[in-house]
């Protein structure tokens, strides 16, 4: 078959094949580029592994620009328009915003897991807008909207190709053309799920039930789900339906981070062996740091990456110590981690309306200010499309040897937090940053221990998910200290869109 210009090694090569094979009997032909109409009772699934640098990403990017030549539609997840029969659709997925915004920065226009599972429902009136903008109907005449602001949201939507984002260009607000959320009724086509490692079988239900044809993409040396028994989801798929990548590539120069990275293959591997690897690494190349301390400045945007949660806790309040932060309040420019909604089921818009807008368990957050109301707050939702939100929030700090954390203020009801200047190795998988902080103390506490996770040391497991973390720079901090910040906190960096949406869960009944 005629594969894209880029030049395949021999297993990605052979990867392609199965994944066009696939498609092929899904009535998707990649090599001539056609389509035909879906089969009833048909489908397929399939995963594809590899570890760290094996070319998974490019993959993914390459069957996605080969799909899209061939016609298929892609559904972005923020709002469908009126599709015929027989057009093939494509949603490419990944368990949190920050996965989904690594693979939008590349070319791939991804979403998250629950923005498939449950779609907005548009007001009939801005529905109209919408429908235009993806050239299904005629330019509307809608009360309040001027003509300038739907030429703006066209110029918006041609850059972006964005309906939310578009809409908010025309000075709208999320609560404005949204009335609501639902449950996805019709099944979609064809599904590419990344940081499938990540996905616990719950999930992997709900994604069965909605895609016939379902690609994973995943690292089989990351940690499991917590509650998976250290299996991954396509553990249990048969080995006819898997396709592994055994070729780790490298950059036009040697990556130093993926060198060390899956130099934890070695069983002979000791810790003490790998930290002087880490160290040797650290004398040649500035990409890789054997750092004395905790740097400070970098915990706003890129959280320390810890095993324990004792660590994590220390660290947190050392942060907040070092920037004078009162216990009664938080400053502006700290990070939160999201840790789920708390509302009663009869919410249960309320709650689709946040998981919606980015604020799902895991979601990476900078706390921006108070809200109109008390207890709201304004928060920037990293690697959201839409990363604007006010919400009712409950802020929970949690302080060395107690038992129950210190709440500075909080709804009675809404999005929870935790800070997020320091996370678990497992919460951080799915997420990059340019520049990743791993605490080795805590490593070697999971070294001494000798504890063993799916065949493999827990210690060798968490060091590799912290390395890949790390998209520029690896900081390995061996030492239980902390700088001293350069400046204030700071959100000024924080790229906000024309207008931001706002969608609040209102407190009470």
């Amino acid at each position: 078959m005629t594969l894209p210009a880029l030049t395949f090694s021999d297993d990605q090569a052979e990867a392609y094949d199965r994944v066009a094979d696939m498609l092929a009997e899904a009535g998707v032909d990649l090599a001539d580029g056609m389509t035909l109409p879906a089969k009833e009772g048909s489908g397929c699934i399939m995963a594809l592994v590899g570890k760290a640098g094996s070319g998974k990403t490019l993959l993914l990017a390459e069957l996605f620009k080969a799909l899209e030549a061939a016609g298929v539609d892609t559904v972005s997840g923020d709002y469908e328009g009126r599709r015929r029969r027989d057009r093939r659709t494509l949603a490419i997925l990944a368990p949190t915003n920050k996965a989904a915004s690594v693979l939008r920065m590349r070319g791939v226009p991804a979403t998250t897991i629950h923005r498939i599972l449950y779609t907005p429902v548009y007001d009939p009136e801005y529905e109209r807008i919408a429908e235009w903008l993806m050239g299904n109907g005629d330019k509307p005449e809608v009360e309040g909207v001027t003509p300038e602001a739907l030429a703006r949201a066209k110029a918006s939507y041609e850059g972006h190709k964005s309906i939310p984002a578009a809409l908010a260009a025309a000075g709208l607000r999320g609560s404005d053309f949204i009335s609501g959320w639902k449950r996805r009724e019709e099944p979609l086509d064809i599904g590419f799920v990344d940081e499938a490692s990540m996905l616990d079988d719950r999930q992997f239900e709900d994604l069965r039930e909605i895609f016939p044809n379902l690609l994973l993409f995943g690292d089989p040396a990351q940690l499991a789900p917590v509650n998976q028994s250290g299996t991954m989801v396509f553990d249990k798929l048969a080995e006819s339906q898997k396709m592994v990548l055994h070729r780790v590539h490298r950059q036009d120069a040697d990556n130093p981070i993926l060198d060390l990275a899956h130099a934890l293959a070695d069983p002979a591997l000791e810790f003490h062996d790998f930290e002087r690897m880490v160290e040797e690494k650290a004398r040649i190349d500035d990409r890789v740091v054997w750092g004395q301390r905790v740097e400070v400045d970098l915990m706003a945007r890129s959280p320390v990456l810890v095993w324990r949660n004792a660590t994590r806790i220390r660290l947190i309040q050392a942060f907040r110590r070092v920037h004078d932060a009162p216990e009664t309040e938080l400053l502006e420019g700290e990070p939160l981690i999201c840790d789920g909604i708390e509302l009663p089921l009869k919410h249960r818009k309320k709650r689709l309306d946040l998981e919606a807008r980015g604020l799902i368990k895991g979601a990476q957050v900078i706390y921006l200010g108070p809200g109109r109301k008390p207890a709201f707050s304004r928060l920037h939702v990293i690697g959201a499309e839409e990363p604007r939100v006010s919400a009712a929030s409950i802020v929970k700090i949690e302080k060395p040897d107690e038992e129950e954390p210190f709440i500075p203020f909080a709804a009675r009801m809404g999005a929870t937090f935790l800070h997020g200047a320091a996370v678990t190795i497992h919460k951080a998988q799915g997420s990059q940053w340019d520049t990743v902080q791993v605490f080795a103390p805590d490593l070697y506490v999971a070294a001494r221990m000798g504890r063993v996770e799916a065949g493999q040391p827990l210690w060798k497991r968490l060091a590799y998910v912290a390395i890949t973390r790390a998209q520029e720079r690896l900081i390995w901090v061996v030492r239980n200290r902390l700088s001293r910040p350069t400046g204030p906190l700071r959100v000024d960096d924080l790229k906000a869109p024309a207008a931001a949406l706002t969608l609040e869960a209102e407190e009470g009944p």
